[in-house]
This record gives C-alpha cells, sequence and structure tokens, in this order.
C-alpha cells in the first residue's frame, strides 16, 4: 500500500510524543546510548509537517546498537540498516502510515550530527523559513498524496539550498561539549571509599581546546567535581582561559556548577565573568558565570594586579 502523504499545521502534542517514544529508545539502547534529539520538521515550533516524529540518538558504538535490532523490532519498529545513509541506522515505525523515524549515529559522525542539528535550528530560528518551508509542503502534499517519492524529490532543492545556509551559520559547541561529557561519563566504584563518574563536564578554551572530567567521590571529602577535573586537566595542559562549559548530570540533564566550582573558575583570570555556562541542550540557554557570582569579591585584586603590571 502506498504510503499517504500528509502535511498538518504543527501540533503542541509533538514534543510530548517524542519525550515518551525517545525515554523507550533510551532504555533500550542502554549505556550505549550519548544523548538522544529531536530532529526534522516536528521538532520546529509553528512548522508545518507530516506528522512523523524524527528522532537521533547519538551512540557509542553502532555495533552494539546493531545487536538492539531484535529488542526494537519487538518494540515495533523495521530494523532497516544504513538504508541509504552510510554509517546511520535507520527505524520506522508504523509501516506505511509511520508514526516515528529514528536514525542512529556514531558520536565520531560529527558531519551527519551537525547536518540534522544545523536544518533544525536554522528553522527554529527563522520565522520567514518557516513559512516558505510549510506552504511548500503543504503544496506538494496536496499535489502528491499517494506518491512519498515525489513529495521529497519536489522539496529536495528548498531542503538542499536550506541546509547549506544552515550549515554555514551553525556553531555546534554546545553539542560538540555535551557529547564530548557524555562520552566519558560513567558511574563506577573505584574502591570501597571512592566512587567516579557519575556527573561529567567539558569546557572549551580561548584556545578552541576541549577537556572533559568526571566526579571522584571520596569517603573523606577528599574527591573533585567534575568541572575542576576538566580545569585540571586543562592547566595541566598548559592552558588556563575558559571560554565555555557544560556539566551533565547523571540522569543526562545539564545542571549549573556548585558554589566551589564557581568561586574555582572565578580565580582563574579577571575576564571569568565572561565564561559561557549551558543551562538547557536542546533550547540552548546559557548563563555567564558574572551572573551566578554577582559582587564578587576578587574583582578589585584582580584590578590591582593589572594596574601593577602596567606600573613596572
Amino acid at each position: 500500500m502506498a504510503q499517504h502523504v500528509i502535511v498538518t499545521d504543527y501540533q503542541p502534542e509533538w514534543p510530548r510524543r517524542y519525550q515518551e517514544e525517545a525515554k523507550r529508545i533510551q532504555m533500550i539502547l542502554g549505556d550505549n546510548c550519548i544523548t538522544i534529539y529531536h530532529i526534522g520538521s516536528t521538532s520546529v515550533p509553528g512548522l508545518a509537517a507530516k506528522p512523523i516524529i524524527d528522532i537521533m540518538p547519538v551512540v557509542k558504538s553502532l555495533e552494539k546498537a546493531d545487536e538492539k535490532a531484535a529488542v526494537f523490532e519487538r518494540a515495533g519498529y523495521e530494523y532497516l540498516g544504513e538504508f541509504g545513509i552510510a554509517g546511520r541506522r535507520y527505524l520506522r515505525k508504523g509501516g506505511d502510515e509511520r508514526t516515528h523515524q529514528v536514525h542512529i549515529f556514531s558520536w565520531e559522525d560529527e558531519e551527519n550530527i551537525r547536518r540534522h542539528l544545523a536544518f533544525r535550528d536554522y528553522l527554529r530560528d527563522s520565522r520567514q523559513v518557516q513559512e516558505e518551508y510549510g506552504r511548500l509542503k503543504k503544496q506538494l502534499a496536496e499535489r502528491f498524496p499517494c506518491d512519498i517519492e515525489g513529495y521529497c524529490d519536489g522539496k529536495d532543492d528548498f531542503v538542499k539550498r536550506m541546509e547549506k545556509i544552515a550549515l554555514s551559520r551553525y556553531d555546534g559547541i554546545w553539542d560538540r561539549l555535551y557529547i564530548a561529557a557524555r562520552k566519558v561519563q560513567r558511574s563506577r566504584e573505584i574502591s570501597p571509599f571512592i566512587s567516579a563518574g557519575g556527573v561529567a563536564a567539558a569546557l572549551m578554551t580561548e584556545a578552541g581546546h576541549i577537556y572533559v572530567g568526571v566526579c571522584i567521590d571520596t569517603a573523606s571529602s577528599l574527591g573533585m567535581c567534575a568541572e575542576r577535573n576538566a580545569i585540571a586537566n586543562m592547566i595541566t595542559n598548559g592552558e588556563s582561559r575558559i571560554r565555555k562549559l557544560v556539566a551533565v548530570m547523571p540522569d543526562g540533564s545539564v545542571g549549573l556548577p556548585c558554589g566551589a566550582c564557581r568561586e574555582y573558575m572565578m580565580q582563574l583570570d579577571q575576564n571569568s565573568k565572561e565564561i559561557e555556562i549551558l543551562e538547557e541542550l536542546d533550547s540552548r540557554t546559557t548563563v555567564l558565570l558574572g551572573t551566578l557570582i554577582p559582587g564578587w569579591w576578587g574583582e578589585k585584586r584582580f584590578r590591582e594586579t593589572e594596574k601593577s603590571k602596567e606600573n613596572r
């Protein structure tokens, strides 16, 4: 049976449907799953779309994902392998009237991850492009109601043009930092007294290098937060100026540094108050360190030190 091509106005229920299915996929992939993204048109508020939820898990190993093929099939998915895109694992649910599509990529496949996220974020940021794309899709759905290939071919040129613009504007650093932190995040017992890895952090320096760290907890309060561990790695490698930082909690959510870590970062450099810290990954919401620790006691000392240097 031919797949019906139906394009509807944006539905507020789509994010909820994504969250529900993402939880199921996370459970199937387990520790192999680094993160999961809502992509495609249903991830763009206000955009008309086919009511199909597109989901992009990022994993440590595609081979381990393949081992879960039978589990996915029992959950209602067809596990179709690369299906035309090298390095992808494509799954679909719902048969001809599909409801979900899953695109699994390795964390090392920055090109494909970047391509999907850049296009999504560009559409989210541009109401004008949303409206143009929505009109085109509705026109094509009317023209090709039972011809998915004709529908896809009809929007191919538009998608390629918009994707090129999106990639030229996409930074992607927050996703790189988040994935870098998640890659090293793994709770483990080092000894009866020490555990590690429940929280992870990644930072980018002024020179553009990325350093990561995990928390180390001890029975005698001699441990170290993930943020300070990442900073220690940075200093060990001869750098001391941070531009951006991400801290990832045990459940995969993004969290803010504790008071001790905020103080530690403020003491690194007179411009530390400009360090940008991620608050929420999907929305890219950030906060400056100086906002988290206003009226910091050490600013005067930094000014005096700089003035002393100028007078030498």
